[in-house]
């Protein structure tokens, strides 16, 4: 590779990135985020980071490109819609003789499929093109490298919404983001979007946690999306709330007009998208019960693109068993065998948020399991003021 490449032109690099599936693609500079850092290190010294690191771990690094990329010049950004479809496809075997009739957890549409493999094969495309013309480039990807909204907001893709997604006009918020970072000087393509939002709050008197603080602001202490992330306990005040979600929560950006209007519509077409696409394989619902039953492995076979707190399956079993307390029927005996061996269960996280799910389903008796149990995480359970059941058996 020579030590300087040969020049390359920024809308030749957006094509690429187009033909290669990308839905908006532009370019910008990789000088550092000086308002986000300063913005990222309020937040986290107010607490509103709720323990997520990613960003809020090192925001110098997440706002200065070039530690990086040393030389870093310039950001191809990408956004991979992620919209279609607006809504859950039946389960598989929601008829017949195998159907599915046992209580099912509901997933974020971003995880419903592999969104950010696409996304980086589609960023690794342009990242090649650079590499054949003799400069350096770095796929980065929901990495905790850069703020990647910052990054598509300065290259003219979207404005920011008052649930502090990015919008790009006319389509809403559906999209991942990603970026290729480089070391060659590229003329930017756009300039900064003006806000769509004007007088809307829908998002934040739809969030059901009112995790939405102000326009643009989410405390992470009391975001679903985050706290079934985070490790250990889920907050008591929470969790009738949380319902039947398993993994993220979707509320503020299904109550968006722009991202309303986009599900509306009679069909989508995408940018880059055709009818001989490979089909996405696609995962909305869990099963609740088979999640309980399965081994350590088998769970993050099948759920390990998901962030996991700690890689512990536990956590997962903890979610599980809350979105199971929250609207499963106490009297199927699979849900109450299901209760009773997470009452027994090697991991004390498991074990106290069984606690709480028996009583939730009105199953107290059950949870006379863990009467002796001595570690502090299930005595808090035990201690712990009960919820309110939902049914009374």
């Amino acid at each position: 590779m020579s030590a300087v490449g040969s020049v390359i032109d920024s809308e030749a690099l957006c094509r690429v990135g187009r033909r290669a599936g990308l839905d908006a693609v532009g370019v910008c500079s990789a000088e550092p985020f000086v308002d986000t850092r300063v913005e990222l290190e309020r937040r986290r010294d107010e607490g509103l980071h709720g323990g997520m690191a990613f960003t809020y771990r090192n925001p110098a690094r997440s706002t200065e490109p070039a530690r990086s990329l040393p030389n870093g010049a310039a950001l191809i950004v990408g956004a991979l819609s992620y919209a279609d479809p607006p809504h859950p496809p039946e389960r598989p075997g929601a008829e017949g003789p195998d159907a599915q009739d046992g209580p099912v957890g509901r997933v974020a549409r971003y995880a419903w499929s592999d969104h950010y493999r696409r996304l980086r094969d589609a960023l690794g495309e342009v990242a090649a093109v650079l590499d054949d013309a003799g400069w350096r480039a770095r796929v980065l990807a929901d990495d905790n490298a850069l703020v990647d909204r910052a990054a598509a907001h300065r290259a003219g893709l979207g404005w920011y919404g008052k649930n502090a997604n990015l919008l790009l006009p006319g389509r809403g918020s559906w999209f991942v983001l990603g970026s290729v970072l480089t070391d060659a000087p590229l003329e930017p393509t756009g300039g900064p979007v003006p806000d769509g939002c004007g007088s809307c709050t829908r998002c934040l008197d739809g969030c059901p946690t009112d995790a939405i603080v102000a326009p643009g602001v989410v405390d992470a202490r009391r975001c679903l999306a985050w706290l079934v992330q985070a490790p250990d306990t889920f907050p008591h005040e929470f969790r009738e709330a949380l319902g039947d979600r398993i993994y993220g929560c979707d509320d503020c950006q299904e109550v968006c007009p722009p991202n309303r209007r986009v599900d509306r519509a009679a069909s989508v077409s995408e940018p880059g998208r055709t009818e001989t696409d490979t089909p996405i394989a696609i995962e909305a619902e869990v099963d609740l019960l088979g999640m309980l039953a399965a081994s350590d492995d088998e769970l993050l076979a099948r759920h390990g693109r998901w962030y996991v707190a700690r890689r512990d399956p536990a956590h997962l079993r903890r979610n599980a068993l809350l979105a199971l307390a929250n609207t499963a029927d106490p009297a199927d005996p699979r849900v109450v065998a299901a209760v009773a061996s997470a009452l027994a269960h090697p991991e004390p996280v498991v074990r106290s948020h069984a606690v709480w799910a028996a009583r939730r389903l009105g199953l107290d008796h059950l949870a006379a399991a863990v009467e002796n149990d001595t570690d502090p995480m299930v005595v808090a359970e035990r201690d712990a003021p009960p919820p309110t059941p939902r049914t009374t058996r």
